[in-house]
């Protein structure tokens, strides 16, 4: 059962003319189990994509530790291939993400291969298609050959999800996923990401600053503000029963559909 595991970690950015540096993320710890959604909550600055980073090896820990099963992440050669083989993210902006030069089938391709998924053409073309029917981008030979900028939001971001799976992950970083598409469209990826938690008995972290998904979309919710964790607890608990003040106010700054239509029905 791969664990990923974030213990005691925190990160200070060094600024000109600033003694003490930024604290960005303050002793952070928090666990991510296949099968099992964790959202991390808070507002734009909060050290949300930090951590993100941290997960990813694009950034380092100033201190603490990342493990996963236990053991201490290596940062060079195979050690940090397998690693970025086990945890893969899907990025807020998926324009951003997608190199507009390549078609989608290279896109897929890349980590296919980089990850030793496949070991010749006819593989790749398999798994590719394969890979675009998970996302439900159908049939693939329509998309296969499309770049990005051809492509809606919607299905870029899709795209980026199958990219995502081509190493066979154990863990899913989403980093704020559907942010950047129509709110019409945002409800259909977060289900395509429930949908393949659950075939591939994904860990997945769901970084978010919307507490309605939050709730719907994972088992725990991390609140995080000023780069502390201030509350945690199963998701209807930090959501119905919010203890600290500061998830009080993001709850209620939260939309209630519900007391919506309770308000439109009154005479």
């Amino acid at each position: 059962m791969t664990t990923l595991e974030f213990r005691g970690v925190s990160k200070r950015y060094r600024l000109r003319g600033v003694k003490e540096g930024l604290l960005a993320v303050d002793d952070v710890s928090f666990r991510l189990e296949p099968g099992k959604t964790v959202a991390l909550v808070g507002q734009s600055g909060s050290g949300k994509s930090t951590i993100a980073k941290m997960l990813m090896q694009l950034e380092r820990p100033t201190s603490g530790e990342i493990l996963l099963d236990g053991q201490p992440i290596k940062r060079h050669g195979d050690g940090l291939r397998r690693y970025r083989g086990a945890v893969q993210m899907v990025f807020q902006d998926p324009f951003a993400s997608l190199n507009p030069y390549h078609d989608i089938a290279h896109h897929l391709a890349r980590p296919l291969r980089l990850h030793g998924r496949a070991k010749n053409k006819a593989e790749v073309r398999e798994q590719v298609d394969e890979l675009l029917s998970r996302v439900r981008l159908t049939p693939p030979e329509d998309y296969a050959r499309k770049r990005p900028h051809e492509l809606s939001g919607g299905q870029r971001q899709r795209v980026a999800i199958a990219r995502a799976l081509a190493p066979q992950p154990r863990i899913l970083v989403a980093d704020e996923p559907v942010s950047m598409l129509d709110v019409s469209i945002r409800l259909g990826v977060l289900n395509l990401l429930a949908l393949l938690q659950r075939e591939d008995d994904l860990g997945v972290l769901y970084i978010t600053h919307d507490l309605a998904t939050a709730r719907h979309f994972s088992d725990e919710i991390l609140v995080m503000y000023r780069g502390r964790i201030v509350e945690r607890g199963p998701a209807d608990d930090v959501i119905l029963r919010p203890q600290h003040e500061y998830t009080k106010l993001l709850a209620a700054a939260a939309p209630n559909p519900e007391e919506r239509l309770k308000q439109l029905a009154r005479p």
